[in-house]
């Protein structure tokens, strides 16, 4: 499968057209970036790692019948997904306090919540990406049906309650991640965009190290090796 034309470029990957209609390749970025762009770098390797990452737990998720873009990995960096049309909300799940909900409540580092706490944020650079309610998201025009953000809600929890699962037998604790999802040619639903240290935060379970992309925003170093590990934890 050969890319055709690049459709659009974001913060962590590439899409390209393709000779199959509806059908796309992503290739994954070495790219870093954090606070909304504010900062930047670039990660050599990074990209492989985050698309061997993707597509295993893509992989994971079809199989426990989360419907995804996914369709295959081509390479080291590309990947093969559907075309979607992309819900403008980040679906935001938390089972840690950390980052923003941490700023934002005052709930301290490390404590955990009874259940995964979902959030939506408007997906806008200009605006910083703010979080938003049910409401926001029917004057903001993405959708007028409560149902549509009810099924973004449960498909979030699902999907937690599989990874989370998933990485606690691979010594990891799955603090919080970011999801996004798009409509596929029939209007359906369907998760998109990625899974990887880049949108998700990993703690090692007995020691707590951040193995993830804060590695970026705290400046700790040795992101690609934190990468690496979690690439190896979860195929072994």
């Amino acid at each position: 499968m050969n890319k055709v034309r690049m459709l659009y470029e974001g913060k962590g990957k590439k899409l390209y057209s393709t000779y199959e209609e509806g059908v796309l390749i992503a290739e994954f970025k070495d790219d870093l970036t954090a606070f909304n762009a504010e900062k930047k770098g670039n990660e050599r390797g990074k990209g492989e790692l985050n698309c061997k990452i993707s597509s295993f737990l893509f992989e994971i998720l079809e199989k426990q019948g989360i419907k995804t873009h996914y369709l295959k990995r081509l390479d080291a960096q590309n990947i093969l997904c559907k075309k979607v049309e992309i819900i403008p909300i980040e679906v935001v799940t938390r089972n840690i306090a950390t980052g923003s909900i941490s700023k934002r409540l005052g709930i301290q580092e490390g404590s955990v919540f009874p259940f995964g706490v979902v959030e939506f944020y408007y997906k806008d650079d200009a605006l910083g990406d703010p979080i938003i309610n049910d409401e926001h998201c029917k004057i903001l025009g993405i959708t007028d049906k409560q149902e549509d953000l009810e099924f973004l809600k449960s498909q979030a929890r699902k999907i937690n309650a599989i990874l989370k699962d998933f990485f606690d037998t691979k010594n990891l604790k799955l603090v919080d991640f970011k999801l996004e999802f798009g409509r596929d040619d029939k209007g359906e639903i369907i998760l998109a965009d990625e899974i990887s240290p880049d949108s998700c935060r990993f703690w090692d379970k007995t020691t707590n190290e951040k193995l993830d992309k804060d590695r970026f925003r705290q400046d700790l170093g040795n992101i690609k090796l934190a990468y690496e590990e979690v690439l190896r934890r979860i195929v072994s």
